[in-house]
């Protein structure tokens, strides 16, 4: 397999372009994303923060630190992570993400680095402070390609948070059944159970890439609140995070 090939898949990208123009709707094809994006950002600022000894009452609190999202859509974590202080990167293999997302920061007066391109195309000496996966790696064929190359344009003491969706039976019935068949949240199709990765292939992938594994946490949709949480249950969706010696 080609190194792009291990990024690429064709299909998928063909999917996230045709949807591009409804990313940011509330109640179009990303609205299980705009509902988990609140409790999902909470537990990076926590993250990075801890991390890197900043204080979250700071109205910008990672000023200085720089981001690189991989897989950026059409920008619902760059542009909080951007308003957050970070200085901002997004790629995004989907031409059509990667236009909504230029147009949608400008017009918030956010300056974000926008490029549709694949991680394996950034320059060797491009490297940033926190390196995210969110979302991102069901959707290739090459998981451990994907890590590896995310792992490359972390700076030593650097931080690489990851989030997914587990493969299990219980990931099946609510991601792919229960949210593409009965509850329509998202279109028929948007997940295949094969590409699901475990916490323990993830992390498998992350140590493989040098670096070293450190938080797991779960997260779980509350259908009474309306709203996902933290939990200790991994069993659907779950966060990693890992840094780089140095």
């Amino acid at each position: 397999m080609s190194r792009d090939a291990a990024w690429r898949d064709e299909s998928e990208i063909a999917r996230f372009n045709a949807m591009a123009r409804e990313w940011w709707d509330p109640n179009g094809p990303m609205k299980p994303l705009h509902r988990l994006n609140p409790t999902r950002l909470g537990f990076f600022r926590a993250e990075a923060a801890r991390h890197f000894g900043r204080d979250t009452r700071a109205l910008r609190p990672f000023e200085g630190l720089s981001l690189l999202d991989i897989g950026c859509g059409a920008g619902l974590v760059t542009e909080p992570m951007a308003r957050m202080g970070f200085d901002v990167s997004g790629i995004d293999p989907a031409e059509e993400n990667i236009a909504i997302a230029t147009d949608h920061a400008a017009k918030g007066g956010l300056s974000i680095r926008y490029r549709a391109m694949t991680v394996e195309a950034l320059l060797a000496d491009e490297l940033y402070d926190v390196v995210t996966l969110l979302e991102v790696v069901e959707h290739v064929p090459d998981v451990g390609a994907m890590v590896a190359e995310a792992a490359k344009h972390l700076k030593p003491g650097g931080l690489l948070i990851g989030s997914t969706i587990n493969r299990t039976l219980k990931a099946f019935g609510l991601a792919i059944l229960g949210a593409e068949y009965v509850l329509r949240w998202v279109p028929k199709g948007t997940h295949s159970y094969e590409k699901f990765v475990t916490p323990d292939e993830f992390e498998d992938h992350i140590a493989a890439a040098g670096l070293e594994p450190m938080t797991r946490q779960g997260m779980v949709f509350n259908p009474l609140a309306n709203q996902w949480l933290l939990a200790n249950n991994t069993d659907v969706n779950y966060f990693v995070t890992a840094r780089k010696a140095g």
